[in-house]
């Protein structure tokens, strides 16, 4: 396997008020015989104020296993809760795609046969680029004339609506408090479905209280009255945040760190004193160790056949 970390932007193509050094970047999984593999773009979830480990490397191992060609995204987010993303993690999961694809033949990847897979914010983040793909330009004459139109997407407990059903911390970390109804209603994505939007494979728990399964069911409805193919598996129980949903999940193996690397740089800020943390972001993290103190994670053998539901959908879309 070669794995390696590309920066998707060069310098002074790149900038968020609290990046602090961070620049997005893609790390690969690759099989080092040099044929040429369909591939699977990892977007790892986090509502948009964080970047899951538990959601990249193990996802990206998982379907490398399966004969793909995988890359795990560390995309802009607002950890702070201070700077609204607006469309910079479009723009990144846009630039992420037209790079691979720029480098198909090094990264031995075939160009037609690309697909994003997100997780709960991550989800939405792939979501939006396949129903915004003709809204996201590239400046780099290097990149503009390469597709950023994936191929398929696969969208684990995504986050969808900005409607009822709403998981309200992520579109607060992407639009701010005073989003307007316009940007509302551009990233409620159930609303933004056409004819051209990507085959998409989407599963979800019935349990899950943090992002409800609703917000799957409206982005399958709005597919299947465009005309889109698309499979959908709701599971019988589960919480949010499953990842695989497997023993290695459960006992936290190839959890690499690097998906926090924004956290990092933003931290060594804070700690130095430049930056000072919201106090109500405070409060939302102690809240949070409250509830996740001495949480334990338990697989759940049901969910964990999603990746194979999930390749067959792939394959049978290539036969189509």
């Amino acid at each position: 396997m070669k794995t390696e970390s590309y920066k998707i932007w060069q310098p002074g193509e790149y900038s968020y008020d609290h990046a602090f050094g961070f620049v997005p970047n893609i790390v690969s999984y690759i099989h080092e015989d040099d044929v040429k593999r369909p591939c699977i773009l990892v977007v790892p979830g986090g509502a948009y104020c964080v970047v899951a480990p538990s959601e990249g490397e193990l996802v990206a191992r998982k379907f490398y296993e399966k004969g793909y060609q995988t890359f795990v995204l560390t995309y802009t987010v607002n950890f702070l809760q201070s700077v609204p993303l607006k469309l910079q993690p479009l723009k990144d999961i846009s630039r992420a795609v037209r790079y691979i694809r720029k480098n198909a033949d090094a990264f031995a990847v075939i160009e037609d046969e690309l697909t994003v897979c997100g997780f709960s914010a991550g989800g939405h983040l792939c979501g939006s680029l396949c129903v915004h793909y003709e809204d996201i330009g590239d400046n780099s004459a290097e990149y503009s004339g390469i597709s950023n139109r994936p191929d398929s997407a696969i969208l684990s407990y995504p986050v969808i609506t900005s409607g009822d059903g709403a998981h309200r911390g992520s579109f607060v970390a992407l639009l701010g408090e005073g989003a307007s109804a316009e940007e509302l209603e551009y990233m409620s994505l159930e609303k933004q479905v056409t004819e051209q939007t990507p085959p998409c494979f989407l599963w979800a728990t019935a349990t899950d209280e943090t992002v409800p399964v609703e917000n799957s069911e409206m982005y399958v409805r709005a597919c299947r009255e465009k005309g889109v193919p698309c499979a959908f598996h709701m599971f019988t129980r589960g919480k949010h945040g499953l990842s695989l949903a497997d023993e290695d999940w459960a006992n936290g193996v190839h959890m690499s760190l690097y998906t926090e690397e924004q956290l990092v740089c933003v931290m060594r800020k804070v700690k130095s004193g430049e930056v000072t943390v919201p106090e109500r972001v405070r409060a939302e993290w102690e809240e949070q160790e409250k509830r996740h103190a001495g949480e334990v994670r338990v697989p759940e053998p049901e969910v964990t056949v999603w990746p194979e539901l999930a390749d067959a959908f792939l394959k049978n879309l290539k036969e189509r």
